[in-house]
C-alpha cells in the first residue's frame, strides 16, 4: 500500500486529474484550456492538496499578457493561480506539522502555478492550517491580496500586536485608492486594526461596502472631490496605499499628502512606477512613490488566518465559478470591477 508519510499517493488519490491551463501568451480567456494531466506528486518538504477553491489575482492574467515576462519567465504550458484552500491529500518527505486530512491555505509557487486544478503542490513554507471558521473561499482570498494590503501598512508604519490583533500604531491618517477591490478591501480593515483614520475611493455602489469595512470618509472616485483625493474633513494624508491601475497623477497625490514626509505606496507597481520611485530618490523628494511586491511568508499568512477565523478580517467574494467555468472567471476578474475576490471552486 502506497505510504503517505513517504510522499507517495495514497490509494484514494487518482493517477490523473482534470486542470486549466494556457500553452502560449496571450488569448484571454479563450486561451484557457480544459486538459487532463497527471496528479503531481509531492516531494520534500512539500504537501500534496485536493483543491477546494483558488482565487484570482490581477498577476495571474498579467503574467498571461506577458506583462511580467522580463521577471516572471513562464514554463509553457502554465496552470495559472497561487492563491488556494484544499486539504492534505499526501506528504512528502521530512514534511512535520501536517498530515492527510489537514485543511490548509497556502500560496504556491508562482513559477509552477497550479491553483486551476482538482490536486496541486505546496511547499509547507507558504501552507497554514485551516480552522473550521474559515471557508475554503475566504481562506484562498487571503495569500496575495491580504498579504499585500499587510505588508504595504507595515511599510507605512502599522504595527500590530499578533495576540491581540490589536493596533499598536499612533494613529496615522491614510488614504487608500480602489478600496473594493481585491487588495483595497483588506487594506482599509487592517488599517483600522492598526489604529489608523482611513478615507477610502471606490466606486458609488461600493460606498456603503467600504464603510462597512470601517473606513472613516470614503469617496466616490468618479466624483469632482473623489478625483481630488481630498479628505472631506480637510485631513491631509501621512501615507496612500495605492491599489488601483488606473492611472492618478502624481500631482494629485502630492497636493494631499502631508507636509512631512509622505509617501504613496503603490502595490499596482509597472515600469513608470518604479521610474518615479527612482526619481524621486535622486531628487531626494520628501513625498514620494515606492512600489510594493509582496515578499510572501508564512508568519503574515498565518496571522492573517487568525483574524478570519476571530471576525476581525473579513474575504469580500465579489463571484464563485466552477472550475468548468474558469473562463467566465477569468473574464470576470480581468475586467477590472470586481468588489474583492473572484473565486474558483473545484467541484466533487
Amino acid at each position: 500500500m502506497a505510504d503517505a508519510a513517504a510522499g507517495l499517493l495514497t490509494t484514494e488519490t487518482p493517477a490523473k486529474m482534470r486542470a486549466v491551463q494556457y500553452d502560449a501568451y496571450g488569448g484571454g480567456a479563450a486561451g484557457l484550456k480544459h486538459v487532463e494531466v497527471p496528479v503531481p506528486s509531492p516531494k520534500k518538504n512539500e504537501l500534496l492538496l485536493k483543491l477546494e477553491a483558488a482565487s484570482i489575482n490581477p498577476v495571474d492574467w498579467k503574467m498571461q499578457k506577458g506583462m511580467l515576462r522580463p521577471l516572471l519567465p513562464l514554463r509553457l504550458p502554465y496552470i495559472p493561480a497561487t492563491d488556494v484552500a484544499g486539504v492534505v491529500a499526501a506528504v512528502g518527505p521530512g514534511v512535520k506539522g501536517f498530515k492527510p486530512g489537514d485543511k490548509v491555505v497556502a500560496m504556491l509557487n508562482t513559477f509552477y502555478g497550479g491553483g486551476f486544478a482538482e490536486y496541486a503542490v505546496a511547499s509547507t513554507k507558504l501552507a497554514v492550517k485551516r480552522p473550521p471558521g474559515v471557508s475554503a473561499a475566504d481562506g484562498a482570498g487571503l495569500p496575495v491580496a491580504a498579504g499585500t494590503a499587510l505588508q504595504a501598512l507595515k511599510s507605512i508604519g502599522a504595527k500590530f500586536d499578533h495576540t491581540t490583533a490589536a493596533g499598536t500604531t499612533p494613529q496615522k491618517n491614510v488614504l487608500i485608492t480602489a478600496a473594493s477591490g481585491g487588495v483595497g478591501h483588506f487594506a482599509v480593515q487592517l488599517a483600522k486594526l492598526a489604529g489608523f483614520h482611513v478615507t477610502a475611493t471606490c466606486g458609488a455602489r461600493n460606498l456603503d461596502l467600504v464603510r462597512s469595512l470601517g473606513a472613516d470618509e470614503v469617496l466616490d472616485y468618479k466624483t469632482l472631490e473623489g478625483a481630488s483625493l481630498k479628505s472631506p474633513s480637510g485631513k491631509k494624508y501621512d501615507a496612500v496605499v495605492h491599489c488601483t491601475g488606473v492611472g492618478i497623477a502624481w500631482s494629485a497625490f502630492k497636493t494631499v499628502l502631508a507636509a512631512k514626509a509622505g509617501k504613496v505606496v503603490d502595490v499596482t507597481a509597472n515600469a513608470s512606477a518604479v521610474l518615479r520611485s527612482v526619481v524621486h530618490r535622486v531628487t531626494f523628494a520628501r513625498k514620494r512613490i515606492v512600489p510594493l511586491l509582496l515578499w510572501p511568508n508564512k508568519a503574515d499568512l498565518e496571522f492573517l488566518v487568525v483574524l478570519v477565523e476571530e471576525g476581525k478580517l473579513r474575504t469580500v467574494v465579489d463571484s464563485r465559478f466552477p472550475l468548468s467555468q474558469v473562463s467566465e472567471a477569468w473574464e470576470k476578474s480581468a475586467g477590472g470591477h470586481a468588489t474583492g475576490k473572484v473565486v474558483v471552486e473545484m467541484e466533487g
